[in-house]
């Protein structure tokens, strides 16, 4: 009976995470020069980028080891270095660069990058407009 209690939590503890445990970086935000007209890419104006990075934690844990995670201070530079880097048309083509990066620079199974351009030259009141993409590994 202990022996398949033994086994039965050794397999929960291996397999893959039902339900990823996520890190989640919120409003790092930065000018840049992204957008459809002229006057925005010479301008600037603020965009804020939320970031969800799915992984799984435990061997960072188990450690209490850095190197055994995503490092969210390096996640938040490559996320400044996209928002201030080269400009775009759409936030949709920035959220996709931004999600290729850091899925390509940290041990991450998925991301999810929402960017926020709260001053965006549209001439009707509101709070903000932003995109959402998901994208995982492979």
């Amino acid at each position: 009976m202990a022996a398949e209690q033994a086994a039965d939590s050794a397999a929960v503890r291996d397999s893959p995470l039902a339900r990823p445990d996520r890190i989640t970086l919120s409003g790092v935000t930065a000018i840049g020069h992204h957008g459809v007209f002229e006057r925005e890419k010479s301008d600037g104006q603020p965009f804020i980028v939320d970031a969800v990075l799915f992984t799984d934690v435990r061997p960072a844990s188990a450690n209490d080891e850095l190197d055994q995670t995503a490092n969210y201070a390096e996640v938040a530079e490559a996320i400044k270095a996209m928002i201030t880097g080269e400009p775009f048309d759409l936030i949709e083509t920035l959220a996709e660069r931004t999600a290729q990066k850091l899925l390509a620079g940290f041990p991450v199974a998925a991301v999810e990058i929402t960017v926020h351009k709260p001053k965006a030259p549209i001439q009707v009141p509101f709070g903000d407009v932003s995109v959402t993409v998901y994208r995982e590994q492979g």
